[in-house]
C-alpha cells in the first residue's frame, strides 16, 4: 500500500470528525434560546446548558487519554462516536417529556463522546505525514471544524428556531387538544435534527470500524501528569485555552439574545441588504419566521469568521512568530468588543460578529506554544489542554449571571478579561518561533 495514499485517506476520515464536533458544538447554541422560553430559564440557567456540555471535557479528558492508551486510537474513536450517537438519541425522550434534566444528561453524554474524539484526533492528525507539515495539517482539519461551526447556526435557525415558541403561560391557556398538538410539534423540532445526527454518526462509526488507520502514535503512556503539571508555560497555556474557549462560547451562546435585546429585528427588516441575507438563509419571508430565527442566521458570520481567519492565520504564522500573531488577534478581539459595547444597531452587531474572525487561530496557537519543548510529556499535555475546554462550561453561565444583573453590554467585561489574559500569554511567548505541534 502506498503510505501517502493511506495517510491521505486517513486524514480525510479524521477531518470528518473535526467537522462533526464543530457542527454539533454550535448546534447546541441554537437550543439555548428555545430552552430558555420552554422552561422559563434565566440567562444564568440557560448558561448552565453549556456547563453540562463543556463540563464533560473537564471530567473526561484525562480518563479519555487513559482509555485510548488501553484500547487504542481506532477503537477509541469508534467508542467516542457511539457515545455521541447515544447522546443525540437521548434528545428524543427529553423533548417528548419536556424534562430539562434529560436534556442536560444528553448534552453531557454527547460531549463525553466528543471529548474522546478531541483527545485522539488532534495528535493523530499531527503525525499523519512529515513533522514539517504537522501544523499545516492540523490547521486544515480545524478549518473544517470551523466549517461545521459556520453551517450549524443556519441549520439551527432553519430547523430549531424557525417556528414561534409559546411561553409557559401561553401554553397553559391552550385547550387540551391544541396543547397536545403544540407540544408534539415542539418535540419534533428538536427530535428530528438530533435523530438525523445520530444516524449520521453511527454511519461514520461504521466506516471507521472497517477503515485501516496507520499505527503512527505510540499507545504506551510516557511521562506523568505530575511532571506535566510542573511545566509553568504549559499550565499558563491550559489557562489560556480555558479563557479562549469560555469567551468564544459565551459570545456565540448569547448572540441571539444579545441581538434581540438591542431590538435588531426591526433594524434588519428595514435594511434591504440585511433583510435579503436573512430571507436568503431562511428561504422565506421574514414575517413568517420567529424573531430568534431572523437574528439567528447572522450568528453564522461569527463562526464562519473563524474559518476564514484560520486560513489567514495559517499563512501569517509562517511569516510572523505565532506569539505575535496571537497578540495581534487578541488585541483586535478586545477592540471589537469595546466597539460593540459603545455602539448600537448594525455597527454593534457586526463588530461583535467580527470577533469570530480573530478567535480563529487562538486554540491551535495557544496549544502549540504550550507544548513547545516538553518532549515526551506532550501526550499528557494534550490531555491537560483538552481538560481546559471546560472554560466553555464556566464562562457562559458567569457571563449569563452578570447579564441578569447588569445587562449584556456591561457583562462583556468578563469576556474582555479573558482576551486580556490571552494577550498577556501571547506577549510572554512572543519570541518563540515554533514550526510544529
Amino acid at each position: 500500500m502506498n503510505p501517502s495514499k493511506s495517510y491521505r485517506s486517513s486524514f480525510l476520515l479524521l477531518t470528518t470528525l473535526f467537522f462533526l464536533w464543530g457542527f454539533i458544538t454550535v448546534l447546541v447554541d441554537s437550543l439555548i434560546p428555545r430552552l430558555r422560553e420552554l422552561f422559563t430559564l434565566s440567562y444564568f440557567q440557560a448558561g448552565m446548558v453549556q456547563f453540562a456540555f463543556f463540563g464533560a471535557y473537564f471530567l473526561l479528558s484525562i480518563p479519555a487519554s487513559y482509555i485510548l492508551s488501553r484500547i487504542g486510537y481506532k477503537k477509541g474513536i469508534i467508542l467516542g462516536l457511539v457515545t455521541m450517537a447515544l447522546g443525540c438519541l437521548l434528545f428524543y425522550p427529553a423533548a417528548s417529556y419536556r424534562e430539562f434534566g434529560i436534556f442536560m444528561l444528553a448534552y453531557f453524554i454527547l460531549a463525553g463522546g466528543m471529548t474522546i474524539l478531541q483527545v485522539a484526533a488532534n495528535p493523530y492528525v499531527a503525525v499523519l505525514g512529515s513533522e514539517k507539515g504537522a501544523s499545516s495539517r492540523l490547521n486544515l482539519s480545524q478549518a473544517f471544524n470551523s466549517l461545521g461551526t459556520a453551517i450549524a447556526p443556519a441549520i439551527g435557525a432553519l430547523f430549531i428556531l424557525s417556528d414561534k415558541i409559546k411561553s409557559s403561560d401561553e401554553i397553559a391557556e391552550l385547550s387540551i387538544s391544541a396543547k397536545e398538538i403544540y407540544l408534539a410539534n415542539e418535540a419534533a423540532a428538536v427530535q428530528n435534527p438530533f435523530l438525523g445526527l445520530a444516524i449520521f454518526i453511527i454511519l461514520i462509526a461504521g466506516v471507521f470500524l472497517f477503515a485501516k488507520l496507520p499505527k503512527l502514535i505510540s499507545e504506551t503512556s510516557t511521562g506523568t501528569y505530575w511532571e506535566a503539571l510542573k511545566q509553568k508555560n504549559l499550565m499558563q497555556g491550559v489557562l489560556g485555552i480555558l479563557f479562549y474557549v469560555g469567551a468564544e462560547v459565551a459570545i456565540g451562546s448569547y448572540l441571539v439574545n444579545y441581538f434581540l435585546d438591542m431590538n435588531l429585528v426591526e433594524v434588519i427588516k428595514e435594511n434591504g441588504f440585511m433583510k435579503s441575507i436573512a430571507e436568503g438563509f431562511l428561504n422565506s419571508n421574514l414575517a413568517e419566521n420567529d424573531t430568534k430565527a431572523i437574528v439567528g442566521v447572522f450568528v453564522t458570520f461569527y463562526w464562519s469568521g473563524a474559518m476564514v481567519g484560520r486560513f489567514i492565520g495559517s499563512y501569517l504564522t509562517k511569516i510572523i512568530k505565532p506569539g505575535k500573531v496571537l497578540g495581534i488577534f487578541s488585541t483586535l478581539a478586545i477592540a471589537l468588543i469595546l466597539l460593540s459595547i459603545g455602539t448600537t444597531g448594525l455597527l454593534s452587531m457586526w463588530s461583535i460578529l467580527a470577533v469570530g474572525l480573530f478567535n480563529s487561530i487562538m486554540f491551535p496557537t495557544i496549544f502549540t506554544l504550550a507544548i513547545d519543548g516538553i518532549g515526551e510529556l506532550k501526550p499528557k499535555a494534550s490531555g491537560l489542554l483538552c481538560t481546559a475546554i471546560v472554560g466553555g462550561a464556566l464562562i457562559p453561565p458567569l457571563y449569563g449571571y452578570f447579564t441578569d444583573i447588569i445587562g449584556f453590554k456591561a457583562a462583556f467585561i468578563i469576556i474582555i478579561i479573558c482576551y486580556a489574559y490571552i494577550l498577556w500569554y501571547a506577549y510572554k511567548n512572543s519570541k518563540k518561533n515554533i514550526s510544529h505541534v
